[in-house]
C-alpha cells in the first residue's frame, strides 16, 4: 500500500528566501529516492508564506526512510521549527 502526505508548511517572512533557495535541492534529492513516486512542494500563491507538501512513497519503509533521510539534511535544519500542518495515510502501525 502506497503512502501519502499532504499539508503544508507555513514560513514567516523572514525565512522564506532561505526556504527558497533549498527547496530545489531537497526536492531532487526525495524524488531520487528509492520508493518515492512523487514529491512535490510548491508556495501557494493565495497564501503568502504558505508552501504545499504532496508526498507518495511505495509503502511505510519508503516513507520512513524518507523520514529519516531528510531529518539529517541541511533542509530540515533550514526548515527547523516552522508549523506543519500534515495528514498522513496509508502507514501502518
Amino acid at each position: 500500500m502506497t503512502v501519502t502526505l499532504t499539508g503544508h508548511i507555513t514560513v514567516p517572512e523572514d525565512r522564506i528566501g532561505a526556504i527558497r533557495a533549498g527547496l530545489a535541492e531537497h526536492i531532487r534529492l526525495t524524488r531520487a529516492e528509492p520508493g518515492c513516486i512523487s514529491f512535490d512542494v510548491t508556495e501557494n500563491p493565495e497564501v503568502p508564506g504558505q508552501f504545499d507538501v504532496s508526498e507518495e512513497f511505495t509503502g511505510a519503509s519508503a516513507f520512513r526512510a524518507h523520514q529519516t533521510r531528510a531529518a539529517g539534511s541541511a533542509w530540515a535544519k533550514i526548515s527547523e521549527g516552522l508549523p506543519r500542518q500534515y495528514e498522513v495515510r496509508g502507514l501502518d502501525g
